[in-house]
């Protein structure tokens, strides 16, 4: 590629790095350095070399003139060639010494060099302009493709209003604010700081962020995340995370990680570039040489034209460029519609899942739970134990214990707990007043051998078994909601031929009844994180691939174990983001279905391009050897395909999925 395009990856790299901060790397990098550059800038010397070209052609063939002929003629063609073939040549040389000599501009160096040797010289500034052009569309190709990412992603502004002790408004750079400073938003600002509502009610466009374009109205205290506009009203946000912190900058950390994460795909043609290139020079000097031993009216000149017009056909720009660009697109797609895919390799896995393994609080349902009755033995101490179970729920993050907090209020301070414990997938137990208390689900109560006078079967809601001083005193039901979308979901997961799955370690009653709900063969209820991973292990043993939708944290022995994990990331979770393979930024369900789909379409036009390219170039090589191509056959080949192969690949990113 030329020297004065725009920052870019190199064609015989995979490379497609999203952060600009970023050193490309790659095998043979090369720098397009100013990426801002104007468009008729980067085709300028395209431009010069092309008149060149045509007048010349025009002298050779429609208006000859008598001093365009000789060293004259030579020079010509030699002017015309400067412009696109130096740097080039250039680069040719920068790759022999850094050891990488087989790369696509030694063989278009070659290529064009013996052409000139052997007269063609119309042909050989052909070639490279043609390729130069290529080259230069690739690079508009793949900066645009970065540029609709990072523009998706990047939406903080560049400065913030903060409002001082005295109520004075300043405007300063976002990344000088700090954690506690209070912004004040005007109605259609961004919000360049992750932060907390203070302001009581404010309405918010998320769609930066989740891809969801319906407003979402926040209240006191709830979080707001740098790249909301602020709709409405003039709000107020008090910063609680730096700049480098915030979950934009998470997330844009994420996706630029992403393109290191290769596909088998893009790893073999990788390893596949570095092997074919140097064969395919071997090929072309046998073509040129060997048949002088079985060709009488062997011409050199003849054999070396056709050896060079396989080199150009060969070069492998059209694969190692369209192929990561495929992929980087439909990250890009998924990433334009709230799912954060951590890697290409995860879009393959995606393509070929057979199994969706979902939790059901928080994935399928809202995971808003409400106290909807505290049932008792004894209502003269129903306040103190409802205080002390407050407390104990205190220790836990569960959405149980949310919906506890809400229901009973403040926790008193005066209540002291001691050896509190959580036990996974049953419950929390403390000590107080030097008596036990155990508050979880029935088998809590049975780990702890508490008799207990009710069938937990026979109730409808999730409940939460309480037991003091080793006797079972009663329960508080808790209800959750299905999401509005999660039927749906289901659906899809039909249509595409995918098998639903649900595990939970709540009771079996509320799981079936959700199940039964959203139409899901398979539920099982009250499951331990061991058994959940039994379950996942039956259906690989099946020799099926397996998506599980859940947590993303708690659920981490699943998630290790499934194919690809996706987690229910929500807007505050940091851990999810770091843990699981792909980020569902809004809790969707339907998004499971929407990532899976663009995992399938990606593959469907990597493997478009590849059939392309080898099944063009092939036609072309054999044509070329047996001298039935000629150098602009060649340059279709080369330059033609690999334009048809990135259109194609960027393509996606304007898919609705």
């Amino acid at each position: 590629m030329i020297s004065n395009n725009i920052n870019s990856t190199d064609c015989c790299s995979n490379e497609t790095k999203v952060n600009h901060n970023h050193k490309e790397e790659s095998d043979h990098n090369h720098d397009h350095s100013n990426g801002n550059e104007s468009t008729f800038k980067m085709f300028l010397p395209a431009i010069v070399s092309f008149v060149l070209l045509i007048i010349g052609i025009c002298f050779d063939n429609y208006f000859p003139q008598s001093w365009f002929s000789g060293w004259t003629r030579i020079l010509w063609y030699s002017i015309a060639y400067l412009p696109v073939g130096f740097p080039v040549l250039k680069e040719a040389l920068i790759s022999i010494k850094k050891g990488d000599v087989f790369s696509e501009f030694f063989l278009m160096s070659i290529a064009t060099l013996g052409a000139f040797a052997i007269e063609e010289y119309p042909e050989g500034v052909a070639v490279m302009l043609f390729y130069t052009v290529g080259e230069v569309f690739q690079s508009l190709a793949i900066t645009r493709a970065k540029t609709n990412i990072k523009s998706l992603l990047d939406q903080r502004p560049d400065e913030v209003t903060i409002l001082d002790e005295n109520n004075k408004t300043t405007t300063v750079k976002s990344e000088t604010v700090k954690i506690g400073q209070i912004i004040q938003l005007k109605p259609g600002e961004k919000v360049g700081l992750d932060g907390v509502l203070i302001s009581e009610l404010a309405s918010f466009n998320t769609a930066a962020l989740t891809g969801e374009s319906k407003p979402d109205t926040k209240k006191k205290e709830d979080i707001v995340l740098a790249g909301m506009i602020n709709l409405n009203t003039v709000s107020q946000i008090k910063v609680t995370t730096a700049y480098s912190d915030s979950k934009l900058s998470k997330i844009l950390e994420m996706v630029q990680d992403a393109s290191s994460r290769k596909a088998p795909t893009e790893l073999f043609i990788r390893k596949f570039a570095k092997i074919y290139t140097p064969i395919v020079v071997v090929l072309a000097i046998l073509i040129c040489l060997l048949p002088i031993l079985f060709v009488q009216d062997y011409i050199f000149s003849q054999w070396l034209y056709r050896a060079l017009v396989f080199l150009v056909i060969s070069c492998p720009c059209a694969l190692v460029i369209s192929i990561p660009l495929g992929y980087f697109g439909g990250i890009g797609a998924a990433s334009k519609n709230g799912i954060l895919v951590k890697g290409s390799n995860f879009l393959d896995i995606l393509a070929t899942i057979q199994n969706v393994v979902m939790d059901k609080t928080g994935t399928m349902t809202e995971g808003v739970f409400k106290v909807q009755e505290v049932v008792l033995k004894s209502e003269s101490n129903k306040n103190e134990i409802l205080q002390i179970v407050n407390t104990l729920e205190n220790h836990s993050t569960h959405p149980v214990a949310t919906a506890i907090h809400e229901f009973v209020g403040e926790i008193d301070t005066t209540i002291q707990l001691e050896n509190v414990e959580e036990i996974a997938g049953h419950g929390l137990k403390a000590t107080i007043n030097n008596k036990e208390i155990l508050v979880g689900n029935f088998k809590l109560m049975d780990k702890f051998s508490i008799s207990y006078d009710i069938d937990p079967a026979s109730i409808v809601y999730t409940t939460i078994a309480i037991a003091y001083g080793n006797e079972f005193i009663g329960y508080i039901t808790i209800a959750d909601s299905i999401k509005e979308d999660a039927s749906s979901t289901i659906n899809k997961l039909e249509t595409l031929g995918i098998k639903s799955t649900m595990l939970s370690g709540d009771k079996s009653s509320v799981v079936q009844f959700v199940a039964k709900t959203l139409n899901i063969k398979n539920a099982f209820g009250d499951l331990l994180p061991e058994d959940k991973v039994n379950k996942v292990k039956e259906i690989i043993a099946k020799n099926e691939t397996v998506a599980f939708v859940g947590d993303g944290v708690n659920d981490a022995p699943v998630v290790a174990l499934s194919n690809v994990g996706i987690a229910m990331g929500g807007l505050g979770s940091d851990a999810t983001i770091e843990t699981a393979d792909i980020v569902i930024q809004d809790d969707k369900p339907s998004k499971i279905p929407m990532a899976i789909a663009i995992g399938k379409q990606t593959k469907k036009i990597v493997w478009q391009n590849i059939i392309l390219a080898f099944g063009v170039k092939a036609i072309v090589l054999v044509l070329g050897a047996g001298g039935l191509a000629t150098m602009w056959e060649a340059v279709f080949a080369d330059v033609g395909v690999a334009l048809l192969a990135i259109l194609n690949a960027v393509r996606i990113q304007r898919m609705k999925f």
